[in-house]
């Protein structure tokens, strides 16, 4: 950890323990911050290079800030489980599904496990910054792939439908679709049938 104390030509002088550093703009990852919110303020450090001739060392903050991010990434890896629910955001939205930054790593949202309702694309279901809890389906750290869901967070509309309906029975129900071969009839949300 050290403290930005001066700015000169090519970067930032820094105190590292009473230790001066010199911090290179190229390694900075100050672009775009105020002097006002560096200078005197703590920040993690990775020491590049010693020279004890000179008594000086090189500092890079963007390691550090790629190390820290790492961190992150792994504690987040650590935190899910499947079958466990998770706040996200969704970043992106393909006609297959939505990827949902999850605080660091991204999900796929398939659009089968967005509802139990048929839809013809995700945008019906989800919108780009939209804060939804998911489930966590299915994990692979060495890929780094994580499945999720939504439709899970809802009772499946066809456990028990024998219960529900049963054959012989008279029902009135919505036309949803119709085909060459017949129409589907939505008798509520989740459950179509056939005619």
């Amino acid at each position: 950890e050290g403290r930005p104390t001066k700015k000169v030509k090519g970067g930032f002088l820094v105190d590292v323990m009473g230790v001066e550093g010199f911090l290179p703009s190229s390694l900075s990852a100050f672009k775009n911050i105020p002097d006002k919110e560096i200078m005197y303020k703590a920040f993690k450090f990775k020491i590049v290079k010693v020279n004890n001739l000179r008594r000086s060392i090189i500092l890079s903050r963007r390691e550090a800030v790629q190390k820290e991010k790492e961190f992150a990434k792994d504690k987040i890896w650590q935190d899910l489980k499947v079958g466990g629910v998770s706040p996200g955001t969704v970043k992106a939205i393909t006609d297959f599904g939505a990827f949902v930054d999850l605080g660091g790593v991204d999900g796929l949202l398939h659009i089968t496990d967005m509802s139990w309702s048929k839809i013809s694309h995700p945008s019906e279901i989800v919108a780009l910054g939209n804060k939804i809890d998911v489930v966590i389906l299915n994990l692979d750290k060495e890929s780094g792939k994580i499945s999720l869901g939504l439709k899970q967070r809802l009772p499946d509309p066809w456990q028990d439908i024998e219960a529900k309906y049963t054959v012989g029975s008279k029902l009135k129900g919505k036309v949803v679709n119709i085909l060459p071969y017949g129409v589907f009839v939505e008798l509520e949300k989740g459950i179509e049938g056939l005619i």
